[in-house]
């Protein structure tokens, strides 16, 4: 991950929204940004009509695959091995960009010595894509021009999502595309300001703006600014909680702005761990599933009823502005924070959002020159290593942040749990459109339920003559961890073998199902892909 650390690192785009309008060619994976980031997908539609070309990988028929000039129908779980195909390909007929891969890169050898066996009969044989379609696209992507990979949690979502991550690193800087307008390689983050929670060091295994655990130096900054000491050790991850309180090495929690009594993978898992933690507090706009089971409630702002600043998956921060009072006792998140640490016997006074920006200004590199006043005119695309400096809406243009590029190459693993005789289908998950999330708040509006009220689940309809279900049948899902029920409807645009639902509807908890096994280095859940097996209601 260090080659291209405050891009994959940090899961920021490398390029900005608007630089869409500059892309030649968009390969997208693992991502449906029709649905979950309508107005970037409004964007890559856009570009299309003006003559972008668009390649697609995803196992489902979606908008975007139908517009697409070469939509590649790839079997579920398979993307480092179609990923390392490409590469072979390209490297087999000298395609990749020599000039890039000498001055800017190291372990090239390496590189190739990894993806020398992923010959396009090979990685058919995994992907279940044509070797014509393999050859066509690699040829593509490694043309002359301006070409962006975008990727979503279709690519993230797996135990093996750091894998996928660096290989389309690889990919990118084997073929120079990375440091030029319109090219680049651009995560789509999950939700609203999750790059800023990461930025300021929301993560298990880095301080604020991804510095290391190592950097002593840094710690001492931070214990003379805050006047305490620091413990010098990683955090646990989030997706590791769980274990840890029904072990009893965690004994209370805090959680604010997560539902994971509904969100995380094997969610009946977690419940056991919401029954047995000791002590738990929840911070949050709304009584969700998680505050139901919390010994305090900390009533807080909406966004819309606070200051602040968002910095979102370009990298863009943005200022927030209070428009309406909260109501009744609820308070800025900042302010309860303040508070409590008040009443716990350490002093932390801030005036205001902008004196907390002020610190995050001093003790973060990316940040220094971006200042309220300047977001006043408009968003600043970090870096911004000085007030005159008119952020970065490409990153990586003279060298990456370790100076050279690594290529760290990944063998293929196969997905954790692989189909058989008692859970004969896999099961995939993404998002509704009409819904934001898990539906805390867009669930409480009449007119949305009106638009999607209620979750469906897609089935091929061989899958459906197999197992004698029509259109709006009741039927039961399971997986090795639970089970759910919900609605089916039938359409190719699920793939023989795979049945596919959104996660937004509460009445049908598809969490239930998800695998809760974890990526080594991230600790992000296979939530994308599990087995499972189906039965009609009668």
């Amino acid at each position: 991950m260090a080659s291209l650390a405050l891009t994959f690192g940090s899961g920021a785009m490398t390029n900005s929204i608007m630089d869409s309008k500059n892309t030649d060619l968009f390969l997208m994976i693992g991502s449906n940004p029709d649905t979950g980031h309508p107005t970037i997908g409004m964007r890559i539609h856009q570009a299309v009509d003006k003559g972008a070309k668009l390649i697609v990988v995803d196992p489902r028929r979606t908008r975007l695959a139908e517009r697409a000039d070469h939509w590649l129908r790839i079997k579920p779980g398979t993307d480092v091995a179609f990923l390392n195909g490409l590469m072979h390909i390209i490297l087999e007929e000298t395609l990749w960009d020599k000039y890039f891969v000498e001055e800017r890169t190291e372990d090239f050898n390496y590189l190739k010595e990894v993806v020398t066996k992923y010959n396009p009969e090979y990685v058919s044989g995994i992907t279940g894509l044509p070797i014509k379609q393999l050859y066509t696209v690699a040829r593509m992507y490694a043309a002359a021009g301006r070409h962006a990979i975008y990727h979503g949690m279709g690519i993230t979502h797996y135990v093996t999502g750091t894998d996928r991550v660096k290989s389309i690193a690889n990919l990118a800087m084997l073929c120079g595309k990375v440091g030029v307008a319109g090219g680049g390689c651009n995560p789509l983050r999950g939700q609203n300001n999750v790059q800023g929670a990461c930025d300021m060091g929301a993560l298990f295994n880095t301080l604020p703006g991804y510095t290391s655990f190592e950097d002593i130096n840094l710690f001492d900054r931070y214990e003379e600014e805050w006047k305490v000491k620091l413990p010098r050790i990683p955090g646990k991850p989030a997706t590791e909680v769980w274990d840890n309180v029904l072990s009893g090495e965690i004994k209370g929690l805090y959680i604010f702005g997560e539902d994971p009594a509904i969100a995380d993978p094997n969610i009946a898992h977690v419940h056991k761990a919401l029954d047995v933690v000791d002590f738990m507090i929840v911070q949050d706009i709304f009584l969700t599933e998680t505050a139901k089971a919390a010994d305090v409630v900390f009533p807080a702002a909406c966004y819309a009823e606070k200051d602040g600043t968002f910095t979102n998956t370009e990298r863009r921060v943005q200022r927030v502005r209070k428009a309406v009072d909260p109501p009744g006792e609820a308070r800025p998140d900042w302010k309860i924070f303040c508070d409590l640490s008040d009443k716990m016997g350490y002093d932390m006074h801030y005036e205001s959002p902008k004196d907390i920006f002020e610190e995050i200004r001093k003790m973060l590199p990316q940040y220094r020159g971006i200042t309220y006043e300047r977001l006043e005119k408009m968003g600043l695309q970090w870096p911004v290593p000085d007030v005159d400096h008119p952020g970065t809406p490409v990153l990586h243009t003279k060298e990456f942040t370790r100076g050279k590029g690594l290529f760290i190459p990944e063998e293929y693993i196969p997905p954790v749990e692989k189909v058989d005789e008692e859970y004969p289908l896999y099961f995939t998950t993404g998002r509704d459109l009409a819904r934001y999330n898990f539906s805390s708040m867009t669930g409480k509006t009449p007119e949305i339920d009106a638009i999607s009220p209620e979750a469906k689940v897609e089935i091929n309809p061989l899958d459906a003559k197999r197992y004698k279900i029509k259109e709006g049948d009741m039927v039961r899902l399971a997986s090795r961890r639970g089970k759910v029920e919900m609605k089916a409807t039938l359409t190719d645009r699920s793939q023989e073998g795979t049945l596919f639902a959104t996660y937004n509807h509460t009445e049908a908890l598809v969490n239930f199902l998800t695998l809760d096994a974890l990526d080594r280095l991230s600790r992000t859940p296979e939530y994308k892909l599990c087995a499972i097996k189906i039965q009609k209601i009668t």
